[in-house]
């Protein structure tokens, strides 16, 4: 979703690369892996590299490979994380790419307001679990498995409506808020994340309209939607041209910067 154009994006390094996932023995985590975007990176990932290794997470895992892992449960997260860690260790790999594509739009019965009279707490308290607190939780238990030299991308979907300087429509308070608190747990852990590894690349990225259950009640005539394994793709490109220097920066899928 989108309130106003976006700036030009920035030079890529090359298509197909995305250096995290060089180093022998990389492990990517696609944290909403079954989901539909969230399913096409990880198809993506696993297409472009495919000497790296790609799990994913999903509330209810339907492979053993899969780790278990619900945004609303702490002890989940944290479980999930040991285990990556037992994993990692036993097959001499190394986190080094960790995408979170799980979001909360609506639900059946409630949805984004129109306008503060639809203010609703139960929504409210939804739409920040999911979106900003799940994240926070998994940026406390992951990121400490994110190899401390090398290249290092952490990637969180967010949304255009979540920047607080593009806002020029107003309405949908929960979802604009809690992308917004998303963004600033992005900014924040990509300063501490800079500390253990210069070479990480941690971002907010704002991946469009796709065609899935959170967006398909809202598309609008004359919106580009576009399928997940088209989302998938132009996201993976803009990754792949993101250095250190995008660190702690805020992105749409076409690489150009979104205001925060």
């Amino acid at each position: 979703m989108s309130d106003s154009a976006a700036a030009a994006p920035p030079q890529s390094a090359g298509p197909w690369r995305l250096a995290a996932l060089d180093p022998a023995g990389a492990l990517a985590l696609v944290v909403g892996g079954q989901g539909g975007v969230g399913a096409a990176l990880a198809a993506g990932l696993a297409q472009r590299h495919p000497q790296a290794m790609v799990r994913l997470s999903a509330r209810q895992p339907a492979a053993a490979d899969v780790l278990a892992l619900d945004l609303q449960d702490e002890a989940t997260i944290e479980a999930a994380a040991q285990r990556l860690a037992q994993d990692l260790a036993a097959r001499q790999q190394s986190l080094r790419t960790l995408v979170l594509a799980s979001g909360f739009l609506h639900h059946a019965g409630a949805g984004p307001e129109r306008s503060w009279r639809q203010l609703d707490p139960a929504y409210l308290q939804q739409a920040f679990a999911v979106n900003a607190i799940g994240p926070a939780l998994v940026i406390k238990h992951f990121f400490p498995l994110l190899a401390r030299s090398g290249p290092v991308l952490a990637a969180f979907l967010s949304a255009r409506v979540g920047s607080i300087g593009d806002n020029a429509l107003g309405g949908w308070y929960g979802y604009r808020a809690s992308k917004a608190a998303l963004n600033q747990l992005v900014r924040t852990s990509a300063i501490e994340l800079k500390r253990h590894n210069r070479e990480a690349v941690c971002v907010a990225l704002h991946p469009g309209t796709v065609d899935t259950a959170l967006s398909q009640p809202f598309a609008k005539t004359g919106l580009r939607v576009r399928p997940p394994e088209e989302a998938a793709a132009e996201m993976l490109d803009a990754l792949a041209a993101f250095g250190p220097a995008h660190s702690g920066q805020f992105f749409a899928y076409d690489g150009s910067s979104v205001p925060w």
